[in-house]
Parts: C-alpha cells; sequence; structure tokens
C-alpha cells in the first residue's frame, strides 16, 4: 500500500510545531478490504512515542527582573553614567567588551598571518577584511 493511499486528502496538509498532527492514522478503509491490510500495517510495529526533554521541561530562569522605565533604580549608588565614556563612575573599559583573555590572543597570533593573506585575495569580502583587521587591533 502506497503512503499516498494512507492518508486523507480531505484532512490536508498537517501545520508546524504543536499544531502538528498525525493525518496516516485518519485513514478511513473503502470497502474492498484494504482496510484488512491497513490494519495489519499498522499493528505490525509498535508506533514511536516522544521522549520529553529535560533541558526543555523547565522554564528559563531569569537571573534579575526587569525593572520598568519608571521604577526606582535598583542600584542607587551607580551613576547613570557607569559604562559611558562621560561623566561620573568608571568608563566603557569597565565593561570588557573587546578584550580576549591571553590563551585566545595565542590562538589568533598562531593564525593571524593565514588569515591576513585571505584578507588580502581579491574576491574576499569587505566583512571577512573587517574581521581580520578587528583581530589584529585586539592583539
Amino acid at each position: 500500500m502506497a503512503l499516498e493511499d494512507a492518508t486523507n486528502p480531505m484532512q490536508g496538509v498537517s501545520g508546524p510545531g504543536k499544531f502538528a498532527k498525525r493525518t496516516d492514522l485518519q485513514y478511513q478503509p473503502d470497502q474492498y478490504g484494504a482496510g484488512v491490510e491497513y490494519a495489519a500495517n499498522k499493528a505490525g510495529a509498535p508506533l514511536a512515542t516522544a521522549q520529553k526533554n529535560p533541558m526543555l521541561s523547565e522554564a528559563p530562569a531569569v537571573p534579575n527582573p526587569v525593572t520598568g522605565l519608571f521604577e526606582p533604580s535598583q542600584r542607587p549608588d551607580e551613576p547613570i553614567t557607569q559604562g559611558v565614556d562621560m561623566g561620573p563612575g568608571a568608563g566603557s573599559d569597565a565593561l570588557m567588551l573587546n578584550q580576549m583573555r591571553q590563551d585566545d590572543k595565542d590562538i589568533v597570533a598562531k593564525y593571524l598571518p593565514s588569515l591576513t593573506s585571505m584578507a588580502a585575495m581579491q574576491d574576499t569580502p569587505q566583512s571577512f577584511r573587517a574581521f581580520v583587521s578587528f583581530l589584529q587591533g585586539s592583539l
């Protein structure tokens, strides 16, 4: 029996994700005995069951609750310009953006000659050239 014979064309296509429904079990056998073959095929092997993923069963924990725009500050002793290169508080260097660990720097230094030669090729995308330039400035 072909797979096309086991689907109900009036049912349509199953939806995605949580809206998915098995359409192969909604087959209505015809009056000529195809139902006997279909029932035998269906009973021949157990249907698979989905196992629950323990990683997805729990809702992710929110580390800090979101503070509304007009709510009181959660850090009253911290200046509003903290992390900005102007005004009171530490500058952007306190955010440690674009800083690599020493072991990462060693790996980048090892591969930088190859990356630089690839960036110098004629058909290299500008985004890759900018990436290599960033790596050169990070060392």
